[in-house]
């Protein structure tokens, strides 16, 4: 979701391709792009891949950000360095083994976030950036989320709107798996 989302936010054409994940093979292509983790997902540029989502995003702003004249990292340095820890911080706490911790780590880190966020529009203050498009796709797993108001801003988007599965689905199954009401 995030890759697709960052696309359409800098109005670069592509093709998707959908992997299957619920079955245990995998496709050819995947095998030959990341033949090291064998996980989606996967942008090809140029016949070569980038792999993993966060790279996947500052590869996009890296390579198209400046012919919108919209980049999704903040110029500053420090800020960028921020964006990206919060981006890690969320990627990497919330592989927990067990779905009990899973779930509390995650409801921990929406409340350290919600306190990065502050008064801001979003992340990156009055602009749409990064640290928005690594964090939305988690809106779907609580219903409460919906009615936050950094919520309601991303989904206003049209490139937010057009990626993001359907809540109640999305909510279900993260229901299932983390046990979340």
């Amino acid at each position: 979701m995030r890759a697709r989302i960052t696309l359409y936010v800098l109005q670069v054409g592509f093709g998707f391709v959908e992997e299957d994940l619920r079955i245990r093979e995998r496709s050819d292509l995947m095998l030959r792009m990341n033949p090291v983790h064998r996980s989606v997902p996967i942008l090809i540029h140029c016949g070569r891949p980038i792999c993993g989502s966060i790279n996947i995003l500052q590869y996009i702003d890296e390579v198209w950000a400046k012919r919108v004249g919209t980049r999704l990292l903040p110029p500053d340095p420090l800020k960028r360095a921020s964006a990206r820890f919060w981006a890690d911080f969320v990627d990497h706490e919330s592989k927990g083994e067990e779905k009990e911790m899973a779930k509390a780590e995650l409801l921990d880190q929406l409340r350290r976030l919600e306190g990065v966020l502050g008064d801001r529009s979003f992340f990156s203050g009055d602009e749409f950036g990064f640290l928005d498009i690594v964090l939305i796709p988690f809106s779907s797993m609580f219903h409460g989320y919906k009615q936050h108001m950094w919520v309601k801003r991303c989904k206003e988007r049209e490139s937010v709107r057009q990626v993001l599965p359907d809540e109640g689905e999305m909510y279900e199954l993260h229901k299932k798996w983390y046990g979340i009401e």
